[in-house]
């Protein structure tokens, strides 16, 4: 059997969706060279990187959710097995990696609302959880959004949130308990989107005259949120295809190992306007 194992632990505090498009950009994308795809799906971390290597289960891997210590990294770099990371860890050294520009995306998006007058600015993130795994696309995007904050005289408040209406209700009421003149919102949270929008609604805040929100999602979440969203798209087919196309000229003995970003690109839609004149 000729296959590419992909790696693609589907834990409850991920937005599983996104995970799915990439998974079915690969699958799609790798008949078209000859393989067919082997989908592990359980959190079992460096075990499944051995029974990959050990078994001849698949000819090379495809990792995702990528922690930025990530426990399977000394096995990949102590295996001849080809492989591809979609994320980045800290150390990217002997490894081949697709990612979108995450610290970019986050800058992008501050300056995107610094530009429009916003000086105080909340962050919604992923579940806690994502960041106690020091997760890399958590981790990278809010410290690219910090550094241009800082540039740009804008202040930043960080909250994780879990998913679903109740969590973000007690997020907002911490956000505006601890920063009252909060009039911007980066949101990289995808169940979140929804809820805080009816939220702010109920709150007889309204977006974008009241309320800025820009969101890190998928276009299809933006452009059908009650309220079409500015946000910067997570190009999740282009991560999965670019992944099999390098896994692939590894396999063919062409490939290098290299670190491909891809550049996020800002949608203003409805959501984000310019901040309101202080009362």
């Amino acid at each position: 059997m000729v296959a590419l194992a992909l790696m693609i632990p589907l834990r409850t505090d991920m937005y599983v969706p996104v995970m799915m498009e990439i998974a079915i950009a690969v699958a799609t994308t790798a008949p078209t060279h000859g393989y067919d795809v082997l989908l592990l799906t359980g959190e079992e971390g460096p075990d499944a990187v051995r029974r990959v290597t050990g078994s001849g289960l698949a000819d090379a891997m495809i990792l995702m959710d990528v922690e930025l210590q990530d426990e399977r990294l000394p096995l990949l770099r102590q295996t001849d097995q080809p492989s591809v990371l979609i994320g980045l860890p800290a150390d990217t050294a002997g490894l081949t990696c697709v990612d979108l520009d995450l610290s970019a995306t986050g800058a992008l998006c501050v300056e995107h609302l610094a530009e429009l007058g916003h000086r105080d600015v909340a962050v919604i993130g992923e579940a806690p959880a994502v960041y106690e795994r020091h997760t890399g696309f958590a981790e990278r995007t809010l410290d690219g959004l910090r550094t241009r904050a800082r540039g740009s005289g804008v202040r930043v408040l960080h909250r994780p949130c879990g998913g679903g209406y109740d969590a973000m209700a007690l997020t907002l009421a911490r956000i505006f308990d601890e920063r009252p003149a909060t009039t911007g919102f980066v949101v990289q949270n995808e169940s979140a989107v929804e809820p805080l929008l009816a939220l702010l609604r109920q709150q007889g805040r309204a977006v974008p005259e009241d309320v800025s929100v820009v969101a890190i999602c998928p276009d299809q979440v933006a452009v059908q949120a009650s309220v079409r969203l500015t946000s910067v798209a997570v190009p999740a087919p282009e991560m999965g295809r670019h992944a099999v196309e390098h896994l692939v000229a590894k396999l063919d003995g062409r490939g290098s190992d290299e670190v491909v970003l891809i550049a996020p690109e800002l949608t203003v839609r409805a959501s984000s306007g310019p901040a309101p004149a202080a009362s």
